[in-house]
């Protein structure tokens, strides 16, 4: 209610006082609470404060004075700064390509000018607006590279360059420059969105320019495009898939926790495997502020930030959804031991059904959620694909390392005995796909394979091209039939095809035999009857076509994790009439 207070002082403050209430039987106490900021542009009292008691002095007006003593033109008080407060006309520019820096820092002598932005200096450095954002910084000697969505340049520290009438550029120092002019390296490059998949190694920098589909290589020679290594294809259809935005990922949940106020619940459903530490929770359809701060898998207990509120009506059937924003991402690093840049392209985990599948060369189609590779210098080209999806990968001292699932796990661990190719605990197999295309305008029928190499190795797939077929007649509009292609079963390592006949008693192998130190095999046609084909006989075998894919694998019988060497892989065919 206004009202209209008499002052007999100059130029005062009027306070106000209320009176807080923690409990009927305890004493109040005063509190001046202030008006604090609302977007409402309302005051708000603290918890417990009693503006209506009809206590001794329930609500009190009181005067302070502005100035000394309250005489007329005596020294007074100001207002002063409103701090963390927004501005009631904010002027505030987002210079997404500039660069700004702070006063010195010396920790010699304890000189910290690193919180002084002086306005009468010049401390910043733009860029040109139509490359995009900065992204990404890194300093080498004497120059900071900078990384924008569609440009790669360097700026000179502490010196500048004066250019000469011919063009050449001469480095000169100065004592006050911090950022010196701005080169753009050659070629309309840049990192995207994407700074994770920075890497660096020496005087090597690598990364990922998702808006060009391309892997880039940063060197003393300038830019160069190493995703053009036989990989360019591969790669343009790898960098489509990532999305720059986040996606929100959804977990459905039940509650069996009684009706209550409560920051512990019992979660029930196919879906709480997918739950992680930080995850926000909505009970009954109402948004929270709680989130997951601990997570017990063995008894499905989920501890929250703060108290919810199970509903009365059914506990059983309370649902409980938790969620985060989830972001595709391309993780990059350097492989200290191996020598090799590594690069991850990973999809975001968006719904319950997501599959950690990983991507392979003339492999069926699947969902392509990861695929990890790496680019080895020695020669000049992508070396191999990797079966582990880390969040974070990097190397310290010698060592490769990476993040999964909050935990650190070192690579080239061999300390542990026969554990190659297992990732965070899970054994997959190793494998290398080819095409033999001996004469290729020869229709062939491939009879046998063989491998020079340990034992232990498998031919997953041995599979001919496909056979080109007309016009379905009759079919409007014109219709093709399914392709045929001729296929083998598995053919088992060595160990593994080993049985006996229970008749004989004798041994004999369903797969690889070994002969004079080569490993030979059979092929055996498992592939259906195709239409108007002439078969010879019950023991017909052999792939036809003019070439074949063949997929060369470690079992899961022999010596798994060991050491296994792979040398050549060959295969007898003769025409076919």
């Amino acid at each position: 209610m206004a009202a209209t207070i008499p002052i007999s002082y100059y130029n005062s403050f009027i306070a106000k006082k209320t009176i807080s209430l923690v409990g009927s039987s305890e004493t109040p106490y005063p509190v001046w609470p202030g008006i604090f900021y609302s977007p409402y542009k309302n005051g708000t009292f603290p918890i417990n404060a009693n503006i209506n008691s009809t206590q001794t002095g329930g609500r009190n007006w009181f005067v302070e004075e502005a100035r000394i003593k309250g005489g007329y033109n005596n020294t007074s008080v100001d207002f002063g700064v409103k701090a963390y407060l927004n501005e009631d006309n904010p002027v505030q520019l987002n210079r997404f390509n500039s660069i700004i820096y702070s006063g010195l820092f010396n920790s010699t002598t304890g000189f910290n000018e690193t919180n002084v932005f002086s306005v009468g200096e010049s401390i910043s450095v733009s860029l040109d607006p139509s490359n995009g954002s900065i992204q990404r910084l890194f300093a080498l000697n004497n120059d900071l590279t900078i990384f924008q969505e569609n440009k790669v340049s360097k700026s000179l520290i502490d010196k500048d360059a004066i250019y000469s009438a011919e063009g050449a550029a001469t480095s000169v120092s100065s004592t006050t420059l911090v950022i010196g002019q701005n080169v753009p390296y050659l070629g309309s490059y840049g990192i995207s969105k994407n700074p994770e998949s920075f890497a660096t190694f020496g005087f090597k920098r690598y990364f990922v320019d998702k808006y060009r589909g391309k892997v880039m290589r940063l060197s003393r020679d300038g830019l160069s495009e190493i995703s053009a290594n036989g990989m360019e294809d591969f790669f343009r259809d790898q960098t489509e898939l990532i999305n720059e935005g986040f996606q929100r990922f959804n977990v459905v949940t039940s509650s069996s926790t009684a009706a209550g106020v409560t920051t512990t619940v019992n979660v029930t459903g196919a879906n709480i495997a997918n739950l992680e530490l930080g995850m926000t929770a909505i009970v009954s359809g109402l948004t929270t502020q709680a989130y997951i701060t601990d997570l017990n898998t063995t008894t499905n207990v989920v501890t929250l930030s703060q108290n919810v509120t199970i509903p009365v009506s059914d506990p059983q059937k309370t649902e409980i959804v938790f969620y985060k924003f989830v972001k595709d991402k391309i993780e990059g690093a350097w492989d200290v031991r191996d020598k090799q840049y590594v690069v991850s392209f990973q999809k975001a985990k968006t719904d319950i059904s997501f599959n950690e599948s990983f991507t392979f060369l003339n492999e069926p189609l699947q969902i392509k959620n990861t695929s990890t590779l790496t680019f080895d210098e020695s020669v000049r080209g992508w070396s191999s694909y990797y079966t582990y999806r880390p969040n974070i990968i990097f190397s310290s001292k010698n060592n490769y390392y990476s993040f999964k699932d909050a935990k650190l796990w070192k690579h080239h661990d061999e300390s542990v005995i026969n554990n190659r190719g297992t990732f965070y605990n899970s054994f997959k197999e190793s494998s290398v796909v080819f095409v033999i295309n001996n004469n290729p305008s020869i229709n062939k029928v491939f009879q046998t394979v063989n491998y020079e190499g340990d034992n232990g190795f498998q031919i997953s797939y041995f599979r001919s091209d496909f056979q080109r077929l007309d016009v379905n007649p009759g079919s409007n509009p014109p219709a093709y039939g399914n392709e045929y292609q001729d296929t083998t079963p598995v053919v088992y390592s060595y160990d593994q095809g080993l049985y006996t006949d229970t008749i004989t008693g004798q041994s004999f192998r369903a797969g690889f035999d070994r002969k004079e130190n080569l490993y030979v095999s059979n092929l055996i046609n498992n592939s259906t009857v195709r239409p108007a084909e002439v078969i010879f006989g019950s023991s017909i075998s052999g792939i036809k076509g003019y070439f074949a894919t063949v997929k060369i694998s470690t079992d899961n019988y022999t010596d798994v994790g060991g050491l296994k060497e792979l040398w050549s892989v060959g295969s007898k065919f003769v025409r076919s009439s």
